[in-house]
């Protein structure tokens, strides 16, 4: 990629997208904003000067009309930050049919039509893809059946982008944050302090919901999106088919051990 590159950013309104437009304007690349919504994304374009493109990713002709807008705009496509997603809770047995094929056609289904629209673009750019999964592409919770699917078949997408493509230059990664203050994690968290009547609202369910978290906190959308900002560079120019968990340390926790904390005792004896 050139020093200066084009990259189009889905759900580029608020939370990890919104910040990683910030960050990529910041460092002097162009930059096309996308999403459902109109108002967040104009907000974004006004703060940092991207180009905002009301899109629907599941839609193939939104898509291509995303990709030739980013064309007619700047001329190429060096990078794709796939970060448009949604959740729906329930397990196997109680996700309705409905909400699993929203999750799979927003999670996967858009993303691969994004990305096979924009491929003869990315190849002419030896350009890079990073999609952002969820560490629940990597370990499940509980009523997660929909989500934590879509998000391994996303990280798969990705692994076959960089196998299939890695020889014509193209890298695709993949990064795979923990709880995120984004505007989707705070609407769950409102839910599940109103479900454990917890008196601190949001602030107590992060607090909770990140308790056994090493760094004993959620993360920022600017510590994903500088994640991002290093996969799309040159710096990662050796780095393909790569999961990357920004996750405060929680998937290197071994939950057998939790109980224990700090608690454990040192071996005594020679």
């Amino acid at each position: 990629m050139s020093d200066q590159r084009v990259v189009v950013v889905t759900g580029g309104g608020s939370g990890i997208g919104a910040a990683t437009a910030r960050l990529l304007r910041a460092e002097g690349h162009h930059v096309v904003v996308s999403g459902r919504r109109r108002e967040p994304l104009e907000r974004v374009a006004r703060e940092t000067g991207a180009l905002a493109h009301v899109c629907d990713t599941t839609e193939p002709d939104g898509v291509r009309d995303l990709v030739a807008a980013a064309v007619a705009g700047y001329g190429r496509i060096d990078g794709l930050v796939l970060n448009a997603g949604v959740g729906r809770s329930g397990s196997v047995g109680e996700v309705t049919l409905e909400d699993w094929e929203l999750v799979m056609r927003t999670n996967l289904t858009g993303p691969f039509l994004l990305l096979r629209e924009a491929l003869p673009h990315l190849l002419a750019a030896r350009g890079a893809v990073v999609a952002v999964a969820s560490v629940s592409a990597l370990r499940n919770g509980a009523g997660s059946a929909a989500y934590a699917t879509s998000k391994a078949a996303l990280l798969q997408l990705c692994r076959s982008l960089a196998v299939d493509y890695g020889r014509l230059g193209l890298r695709a990664n993949t990064v795979c944050p923990s709880w995120v203050r984004t505007e989707m994690a705070d609407r769950r968290m409102a839910r599940f302090a109103e479900e454990a009547e917890l008196a601190g609202g949001v602030e107590e369910a992060y607090r909770e919901a990140t308790a056994l978290t090493p760094a004993g906190r959620p993360g920022e959308p600017e510590e994903v999106a500088a994640a991002i900002g290093w996969l799309l560079s040159p710096a990662a120019g050796y780095v393909n088919g790569a999961v990357l968990t920004v996750d405060g340390g929680v998937t290197a926790l071994d939950p057998g051990t939790a109980a224990f904390g700090l608690r454990m005792e040192p071996r005594s004896g020679g």
